[in-house]
């Protein structure tokens, strides 16, 4: 199998929280989100951990240390910095030391408290296998407005996936939505990464695109659905934080 390693994105500012803090600190049941997905993944069978920096990254970067400390985070961790926004592949490379080409890598968002270490195990133990070179961590939704869709063919093998604002009336309809969590061959991730071009309308690198790079150098790609859809709630606002927050309190009570 080799080994597990995760990437946790946690660059981004987090403009519609309207805070000076960094999206990934807001807590959740007094803990910042950030602290969640690197616990679920240590879960999972991670054993070590990176997490790319950006804005206020050297709080982003204390925080977690402090929770190493206290023993609530298994390191090692180590942190990687995106200097500029410039989308998730670009991110993603920018660990491209981390990540290497041994064993398998998992990436994660810093903003989705809830996933848990059950279904990230799930994930990697659907991915080893299988031996996908990549496994999309899904999700049925019944309204999947604003989410990319996993496109399936008729036999119900992952085809690609497709964003909102690219879909057509069919690919729309489909309920079937791409959580942005996901687990890949590190050698498959790092070459598919030199290939990535910001030829698109945004002028962004996106990790979505190395997934139709994968695929089209013949390796199998998977997606595996969450049993629970309040484990991909990405927070992106003081509203969805209080939805994190009951959910949290739900849980641990």
């Amino acid at each position: 199998m080799g080994k597990i390693k995760c990437l946790i994105l946690a660059a981004g500012k987090g403009t519609r929280m309207a805070s000076d803090l960094p999206k990934v600190l807001h807590k959740v049941c007094d803990k910042p989100m950030v602290v969640y997905p690197l616990q679920a993944a240590a879960e999972a069978g991670a054993e070590e951990s990176c997490v790319i920096i950006g804005y206020k990254g050297s709080l982003v970067k204390n925080e977690v240390e402090s929770y190493i400390r206290i023993g609530e985070i298994k390191g090692p961790v180590a942190f990687a910095e995106q200097k500029e926004q410039l989308g998730t592949g670009h991110a993603v490379k920018c660990a491209a030391d981390f990540i290497g080409v041994d064993g398998n890598v998992m990436i994660l968002c810093g903003d989705t408290p809830l996933i848990t270490g059950a279904t990230l195990k799930k994930l990697v133990d659907t991915h080893v296998k299988s031996g996908n070179g990549v496994t999309v961590l899904s999700a049925i939704l019944p309204d999947a407005t604003g989410y990319g869709r996993i496109i399936r063919d008729a036999n119900g093998a992952f085809q690609r996936i497709v964003e909102q604002k690219d879909c057509t009336e069919e690919e729309a309809a489909v309920k079937e939505i791409n959580s942005g969590m996901y687990i890949f061959n590190s050698e498959a991730l790092t070459a598919s990464l030199g290939k990535l071009t910001n030829e698109n309308a945004q002028g962004e690198y996106y990790l979505t695109d190395t997934i139709s790079i994968i695929k089209g150098a013949g390796m199998k790609v998977g997606a595996v659905p969450v049993d629970n859809n309040d484990e991909i709630l990405g927070v992106n606002t003081h509203l969805q934080l209080e939805t994190a927050e009951k959910i949290m309190q739900e849980r641990l009570s």
